[in-house]
Protein backbone atom coordinates (compact mmCIF):
# COMPACT_ATOMS: atom_id res chain seq x y z
CA UNK A 1 0.00 0.00 0.00
CA UNK A 2 1.58 3.80 -1.49
CA UNK A 3 2.42 5.41 2.48
CA UNK A 4 1.10 9.06 2.33
CA UNK A 5 3.82 11.85 3.40
CA UNK A 6 3.64 15.60 4.20
CA UNK A 7 6.35 17.48 3.57
CA UNK A 8 6.24 20.83 5.38
CA UNK A 9 8.98 23.23 4.23
CA UNK A 10 10.05 26.38 6.20
CA UNK A 11 12.24 29.50 4.59
CA UNK A 12 15.95 28.81 4.54
CA UNK A 13 18.32 28.50 1.78
CA UNK A 14 18.03 24.85 1.99
CA UNK A 15 14.49 24.61 0.48
CA UNK A 16 16.39 23.88 -2.81
CA UNK A 17 17.12 20.53 -1.20
CA UNK A 18 13.53 19.88 -0.52
CA UNK A 19 12.68 19.88 -4.57
CA UNK A 20 14.76 17.20 -4.98
CA UNK A 21 13.42 15.29 -1.69
CA UNK A 22 9.96 15.11 -3.18
CA UNK A 23 11.56 13.94 -6.57
CA UNK A 24 13.07 11.03 -4.80
CA UNK A 25 10.40 10.29 -2.23
CA UNK A 26 7.82 10.12 -5.27
CA UNK A 27 10.81 7.93 -7.56
CA UNK A 28 10.45 5.65 -4.15
CA UNK A 29 6.90 4.95 -4.64
CA UNK A 30 5.31 7.54 -1.86
CA UNK A 31 2.41 10.09 -2.14
CA UNK A 32 3.82 12.93 -1.32
CA UNK A 33 1.69 16.39 -0.40
CA UNK A 34 3.95 19.65 0.04
CA UNK A 35 3.14 22.50 2.44
CA UNK A 36 5.45 25.54 2.31
CA UNK A 37 5.75 28.42 4.72
CA UNK A 38 5.66 32.28 3.65
CA UNK A 39 9.60 32.54 3.81
CA UNK A 40 9.88 29.14 1.95
CA UNK A 41 7.97 30.57 -0.87
CA UNK A 42 11.23 33.40 -1.35
CA UNK A 43 13.76 30.87 -2.04
CA UNK A 44 11.15 28.27 -4.18
CA UNK A 45 7.75 28.57 -6.03
CA UNK A 46 4.98 26.25 -4.94
CA UNK A 47 4.95 25.44 -8.92
CA UNK A 48 8.11 23.67 -8.62
CA UNK A 49 7.15 21.20 -5.84
CA UNK A 50 3.55 20.94 -7.50
CA UNK A 51 5.34 19.50 -10.80
CA UNK A 52 7.52 17.34 -8.48
CA UNK A 53 4.84 15.96 -6.42
CA UNK A 54 1.66 15.59 -8.69
CA UNK A 55 -0.32 17.82 -5.93
CA UNK A 56 -1.81 20.52 -4.80
CA UNK A 57 0.50 22.86 -2.66
CA UNK A 58 -0.47 24.23 0.24
CA UNK A 59 0.39 27.32 1.69
CA UNK A 60 -2.56 29.41 3.42
CA UNK A 61 -4.28 27.99 5.97
CA UNK A 62 -7.64 30.23 5.21
CA UNK A 63 -7.25 28.72 1.64
CA UNK A 64 -9.40 26.09 1.25
CA UNK A 65 -9.33 24.10 -1.63
CA UNK A 66 -12.25 21.87 -0.47
CA UNK A 67 -14.41 23.65 1.19
CA UNK A 68 -16.49 20.62 2.73
CA UNK A 69 -13.33 20.30 4.42
CA UNK A 70 -10.39 21.71 6.69
CA UNK A 71 -6.88 21.40 4.92
CA UNK A 72 -4.65 21.38 7.88
CA UNK A 73 -6.80 19.00 9.89
CA UNK A 74 -7.34 16.61 6.66
CA UNK A 75 -3.90 16.96 5.90
CA UNK A 76 -2.68 15.69 9.55
CA UNK A 77 -5.44 13.04 9.50
CA UNK A 78 -3.97 11.89 5.79
CA UNK A 79 -0.76 11.66 6.62
CA UNK A 80 1.33 8.44 7.15
CA UNK A 81 4.93 10.57 8.18
CA UNK A 82 5.03 14.49 8.20
CA UNK A 83 8.87 15.49 7.40
CA UNK A 84 9.57 19.14 7.75
CA UNK A 85 12.51 19.76 5.72
CA UNK A 86 14.44 21.92 6.10
CA UNK A 87 13.12 22.85 9.66
CA UNK A 88 14.13 26.29 10.44
CA UNK A 89 15.34 28.32 13.80
CA UNK A 90 12.09 29.47 13.42
CA UNK A 91 9.57 26.49 12.81
CA UNK A 92 11.41 24.63 15.74
CA UNK A 93 10.65 27.31 18.04
CA UNK A 94 6.88 27.95 17.60
CA UNK A 95 6.47 24.06 17.59
CA UNK A 96 8.38 23.26 20.98
CA UNK A 97 6.05 26.50 22.10
CA UNK A 98 2.38 25.33 20.73
CA UNK A 99 2.30 28.44 18.74
CA UNK A 100 -0.36 27.71 14.96
CA UNK A 101 0.14 31.06 13.43
CA UNK A 102 0.26 29.57 9.62
CA UNK A 103 -0.63 26.32 7.73
CA UNK A 104 2.73 24.55 8.58
CA UNK A 105 2.25 24.93 12.63
CA UNK A 106 -1.63 23.91 12.49
CA UNK A 107 -0.97 21.07 10.81
CA UNK A 108 1.79 20.34 12.86
CA UNK A 109 0.00 20.32 15.84
CA UNK A 110 -3.56 18.26 14.36
CA UNK A 111 -0.83 16.07 13.60
CA UNK A 112 -1.43 12.34 15.28
CA UNK A 113 1.24 10.13 12.92
CA UNK A 114 4.84 10.80 13.46
CA UNK A 115 6.80 14.40 12.77
CA UNK A 116 10.37 14.23 11.45
CA UNK A 117 12.09 17.65 12.29
CA UNK A 118 15.43 17.73 9.58
CA UNK A 119 16.56 21.09 10.82
CA UNK A 120 18.95 23.36 8.46
CA UNK A 121 20.70 26.14 9.41
CA UNK A 122 23.82 28.26 10.38
CA UNK A 123 25.86 26.46 12.80
CA UNK A 124 26.03 28.64 15.37
CA UNK A 125 21.73 29.06 15.53
CA UNK A 126 22.01 25.53 15.78
CA UNK A 127 23.95 25.65 18.85
CA UNK A 128 22.48 28.14 20.39
CA UNK A 129 20.80 27.57 24.00
CA UNK A 130 17.53 28.42 22.49
CA UNK A 131 17.37 25.73 19.63
CA UNK A 132 19.35 23.01 21.65
CA UNK A 133 15.98 23.34 24.25
CA UNK A 134 13.38 23.89 22.02
CA UNK A 135 15.31 20.41 20.11
CA UNK A 136 15.07 18.74 23.17
CA UNK A 137 11.32 19.62 24.12
CA UNK A 138 9.99 18.23 20.48
CA UNK A 139 12.13 15.02 21.30
CA UNK A 140 10.22 14.65 24.28
CA UNK A 141 7.13 15.72 23.34
CA UNK A 142 7.39 12.48 20.25
CA UNK A 143 9.36 14.24 17.18
CA UNK A 144 12.08 12.26 15.92
CA UNK A 145 15.01 14.43 13.95
CA UNK A 146 17.30 14.24 11.26
CA UNK A 147 20.70 15.15 12.16
CA UNK A 148 21.73 17.87 10.23
CA UNK A 149 25.24 17.04 8.41
CA UNK A 150 28.58 19.15 8.40
CA UNK A 151 30.04 20.60 5.86
CA UNK A 152 29.79 24.14 3.68
CA UNK A 153 26.76 26.35 4.46
CA UNK A 154 25.42 28.84 2.60
CA UNK A 155 27.12 31.78 5.35
CA UNK A 156 29.84 30.47 4.59
CA UNK A 157 31.25 28.92 7.42
CA UNK A 158 32.11 25.26 8.22
CA UNK A 159 30.11 22.93 10.32
CA UNK A 160 26.66 21.35 11.63
CA UNK A 161 23.65 22.41 9.89
CA UNK A 162 23.28 21.18 6.49
CA UNK A 163 19.89 19.62 5.68
CA UNK A 164 20.76 16.16 5.48
CA UNK A 165 20.94 14.92 1.87
CA UNK A 166 17.73 13.99 0.10
CA UNK A 167 18.80 10.47 -1.31
CA UNK A 168 19.60 9.94 2.77
CA UNK A 169 16.48 11.20 3.96
CA UNK A 170 14.41 9.01 1.34
CA UNK A 171 16.20 5.89 2.86
CA UNK A 172 15.53 6.71 6.23
CA UNK A 173 11.71 6.93 5.05
CA UNK A 174 11.64 3.98 3.24
CA UNK A 175 13.82 2.22 6.29
CA UNK A 176 10.93 3.08 8.72
CA UNK A 177 8.19 1.86 6.55
CA UNK A 178 9.58 -1.71 6.41
CA UNK A 179 10.60 -1.76 9.49
CA UNK A 180 7.01 -0.70 10.81
CA UNK A 181 5.39 -3.16 8.31
CA UNK A 182 7.91 -5.72 10.26
CA UNK A 183 6.09 -5.14 13.51
CA UNK A 184 2.44 -5.16 12.10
Amino acid sequence: MQKNILLCVSGGIAVYKAVALVSKLTQANFNVKVMMTESAQKFVTPLSFQVMSKNDVYIDTFDEKDSSSIAHIDLADWADLIVVAPATANVIGKLANGIANDMVTTTLLAATCPVWLAPAMNVHMYDHPAVKRNIAQLAEDGCAFIEPSEGFLACGYVGKGRLEEPEKITQLVVDFFIKEAGTE
